[in-house]
Order: C-alpha cells, then sequence, then structure tokens
C-alpha cells in the first residue's frame, strides 16, 4: 500500500511539471494566428481611394510607415492606383534614440523592394541623446543599396534640450551619416519646428517637410525635396492611416536622388 501511494504521488508530479510546457505552447500557435490574421488582414483591406485630398500639380506620390502600421502587403500598396497617383516609393521608420529598431523594418524593408517600390529609411531623433551613438544605431542597422532613396534624420522636438545643443547632435548624426554612405542625408520636420531651430544652419541639406492642411505646397521660405501633406491617408493593404508625400519634382529629378 505505501509504495504504490508513493508512486502515484510520482506520477502527479510529473504531470504538473509539464503544465508550463504545455501553455507556452499554447501560446506561441496562439501568437502565430494573430501574426498570421494580421497579414491576412492587410492583404483584404481595401479603400474606394486615398481617402484624402491629393496635390494634383505633383508627379510621384508616396507613404511612409513604421510599426503603427502594422503588417503591410506590400502589393497591393503598389497596385492601387486612383486616377493618375499611386504609390512610387516608401520611407520605412527603422531606427529611434541610441539602441532602439523598429520591429517591423526588416519586414518593410524587404518587402518594399520584392514589391518594386522605391524605398527609404528614417532614423526617429531624441534630442537628449549623443547623435555620435544615434549615428552608429542607425548604419548598424541600414544596408542602403543602389536605387534606395537618401538616409533620412526625423527630428521633431527638443525634448527640453537647448536649441544649440540639439543642433550640435544634429550634426554629429549627419556628418557621421554622410561619411559612411557618401550622400547628404534628408532632414524631415515640421515647418515650424525647421523655422524656429534649424533654419540658418541646416538649409544646404535636403528637406522634406511635414505641414498639413495645405493644399498646394508647405508654408516653408526654402527649397525642399519632399513634402508630407496628410497624416489621414488610406492605401490597399493597410489597415491604419498613413502619412502621404509628394516628391517636389520630375521623373528625372527622383532617379538623381537615388541612391548610385
Amino acid at each position: 500500500m505505501a509504495k504504490r501511494k508513493a508512486k502515484k504521488k510520482k506520477s502527479g508530479a510529473k504531470w504538473w511539471i509539464l503544465i508550463p510546457l504545455i501553455l507556452v505552447a499554447i501560446a506561441s500557435i496562439g501568437y502565430l494566428w494573430y501574426k498570421m490574421a494580421q497579414i491576412g488582414h492587410a492583404k483584404f483591406v481595401r479603400y474606394p481611394a486615398f481617402g484624402i485630398d491629393i496635390p494634383d500639380s505633383y508627379e510621384i506620390h508616396g507613404i511612409d510607415v513604421s510599426k503603427y502600421q502594422s503588417f503591410i502587403d506590400w502589393p497591393s500598396v503598389r497596385d492601387m492606383k486612383v486616377h493618375d497617383v499611386r504609390i512610387g516609393f516608401a520611407f520605412i521608420k527603422a531606427t529611434e534614440g541610441l539602441g532602439n529598431t523598429d520591429k517591423l523594418f526588416k519586414r518593410n524593408w524587404k518587402k518594399t523592394k520584392e514589391a518594386g517600390i522605391t524605398r527609404g529609411a528614417y532614423h526617429f531623433f531624441l534630442a537628449t541623446k549623443s547623435g555620435k551613438m544615434q549615428a552608429k544605431n542607425f548604419i548598424s542597422s541600414v544596408s542602403l543599396e543602389p536605387g534606395d532613396l537618401p538616409p533620412v534624420l526625423d527630428i521633431e522636438q527638443l525634448y527640453g534640450v537647448r536649441p544649440e545643443k540639439m543642433r550640435k547632435e544634429v550634426q554629429d548624426w549627419l556628418t557621421i551619416v554622410e561619411d559612411y554612405y557618401k550622400v547628404k542625408p534628408i532632414i524631415y520636420t515640421y515647418v515650424n519646428f525647421y523655422s524656429s531651430y534649424l533654419a540658418g544652419q541646416f538649409d544646404d541639406y535636403p528637406l522634406w517637410a511635414a505641414h498639413y492642411l495645405e493644399k498646394d505646397k508647405p508654408r516653408i521660405n526654402r527649397r525642399w525635396i519632399f513634402w508630407q501633406h496628410s497624416e489621414k491617408g488610406r492605401v490597399n493593404g493597410i489597415a491604419m492611416p498613413v502619412d502621404f508625400n509628394v516628391f517636389n519634382g520630375d521623373s528625372s529629378d527622383f532617379a538623381n536622388l537615388l541612391m548610385k
């Protein structure tokens, strides 16, 4: 009797040991199902139009994305056409700060190329951190190839940093990235931020200006090459709203901008 009881107790102990493994397996299957459902949902998202007013005096249109757009079906993005407007390029968030990489960057970077959409990568700049270290984060994450757009620095806020300190860190990032890729980086920012904190010191860098509620061009007194004119666009294959942009030039100008 005593031996039988001991054997039963031992068998029960083994069963309880297996429970965490079973739970992990269930969780893994559930996570995989969730991810596949997201991708599948993106493939079947369809819009009758882009959902916003599109500036009609520009030839080349594009979007910019990050993990917040979730899984994107890039062939659907490529194939959507409303009148003469289609998506010709996509800027993709690559990195942020010192060590953060956008969790969907690798997927978006690969899938845009497979879909034949011109791609570009951008770094979200934190003014509180070293510009040199942020440049190294971007360089370690992004391999640019011929036909890609130049690297982009996204600078939007001071985060309490003195403007002169912010400008120094920005210049450090720009210098290191330019030396590495052998091309001048593009600066992305809001028109008001540029006018208040960057104008006069970074005017020789290509500008990607964000300014909404304008019909023809951003309200800024310097040359710009990209204009983010809306953050509420809709595109087939993307379940979430997305930023819309135009390129300030023709197809020859666009080709000349790309990495060689």
